[in-house]
C-alpha cells in the first residue's frame, strides 16, 4: 500500500494549527496560544497610533479623523490600521469588502487555488494485496493503493495520491497529484479554514462569541512574478462594532514580527 505523501504533512499542519491531535475535543486558537482567555473588547472612538510598534514605524499622522494609520514594516511590508464602523451592515459584509479589495493584490494566487479546487482528479486501485483489521471501535481496511482507517476521533480515507482525514471536528482533504490541501474545522462556533494549492494558501479563522475576532490571509511562496506575497487582515471589535482592522501586506513570506506587531496595534486599541 502506498501512503499519500501529503497525508502526514497535512496531519502535522492540522495538529500545529489546531493545537490538538488525536483528541476528540479540538481547540482552535485564532490569534495566540491561550486564546480561550480573551477579554472584553473595547468600543473605540479614535485610533491610538504610536510612532513605533515593534518593527513598525508610523508614516505621517493619523488620517481621516483618526480612523486610519499607516505603518512601514521590514523589507517593504506595510500595515494599515482601520477603525471601521458597521453603519448597519453585518460584520461579514464589512470583512468581505476588505477581502475583495485585498484579493486584487494577489489575483494570480487566488485564481490558482480556485482552479485547483475545481480540477477533476481521479484515483485508482492497483495490485491485489488486501488486509482487514477489526476490533472494538477500530477498523482498518487496505487494498492496493486504497486504505480506510477509522478509530474514535480519527478517520482516514486514502486512494492513491488522495486522502481525506477527520480529526474530531476537523476535516482535511489532500490531493498529492493536484498539490492541494484543504482543512476545515470547528469547535463550538470557532472555525478555521485553510485552502492550499501549489505555492499558495488562503487561511481564514473566526473565534466564537458575539465579539469579532477574525483573520484572513493569502500567501504565495513563489519567488518571481509577484508584487505582494502575503496580504490579509486581522479584525477585532465588540458586538455592534466598530471594528479595528489591521491590514497587512508583505513582499516576503518569511517569518518576521510583522503579524505579531500588527496584533500589538490591535491589542493596544481594542484589547485581546
Amino acid at each position: 500500500m502506498r501512503t499519500p505523501s501529503l497525508l502526514f504533512s497535512s496531519m502535522l499542519v492540522a495538529c500545529t494549527a489546531l493545537a490538538a491531535c488525536g483528541d476528540d475535543s479540538i481547540r482552535i486558537t485564532t490569534t495566540r496560544e491561550g486564546g480561550e482567555n480573551k477579554g472584553v473588547l473595547k468600543v473605540v472612538q479614535t485610533l491610538q497610533c504610536p510612532q513605533t510598534q515593534g518593527s513598525l514605524t508610523r508614516k505621517g499622522t493619523a488620517q481621516n479623523g483618526g480612523t486610519v494609520c499607516v505603518y512601514a514594516g521590514p523589507r517593504g511590508s506595510e500595515v494599515t490600521l482601520h477603525l471601521q464602523p458597521l453603519n448597519g451592515a453585518s460584520v461579514d459584509a464589512v470583512l468581505k469588502a476588505f477581502e475583495d479589495r485585498l484579493s486584487r493584490d494577489m489575483r494570480q494566487t487566488i485564481a490558482a487555488i480556485e482552479a485547483s479546487a475545481h480540477a477533476e482528479t481521479t484515483g485508482g486501485t492497483s495490485g491485489s494485496d488486501s488486509a482487514t483489521v477489526e476490533a472494538p471501535g477500530v477498523r482498518i481496511q487496505a487494498e492496493g493503493d486504497t486504505a480506510q482507517v477509522k478509530v474514535p476521533g480519527l478517520s482516514i480515507d486514502a486512494d492513491g495520491d488522495r486522502a481525506r482525514i477527520r480529526i474530531g471536528g476537523v476535516t482535511i482533504d489532500a490531493n498529492d497529484s493536484a498539490s492541494r490541501v484543504n482543512i476545515e474545522g470547528s469547535s463550538g462556533d470557532d472555525s478555521v479554514s485553510v485552502q492550499a494549492a501549489a505555492d499558495g494558501a488562503v487561511i481564514r479563522t473566526r473565534a466564537a462569541g458575539d465579539a469579532t475576532r477574525a483573520t484572513w490571509l493569502v500567501t504565495d511562496g513563489q519567488t518571481a512574478g509577484l508584487g505582494w506575497r502575503l496580504v490579509g487582515y486581522e479584525a477585532r471589535g465588540p458586538a455592534g462594532g466598530p471594528l479595528v482592522i489591521a491590514v497587512v501586506r508583505a513582499k516576503e513570506t518569511r517569518r518576521d514580527p510583522l503579524l505579531d506587531d500588527a496584533r500589538g496595534l490591535l491589542t493596544l486599541n481594542v484589547g485581546e
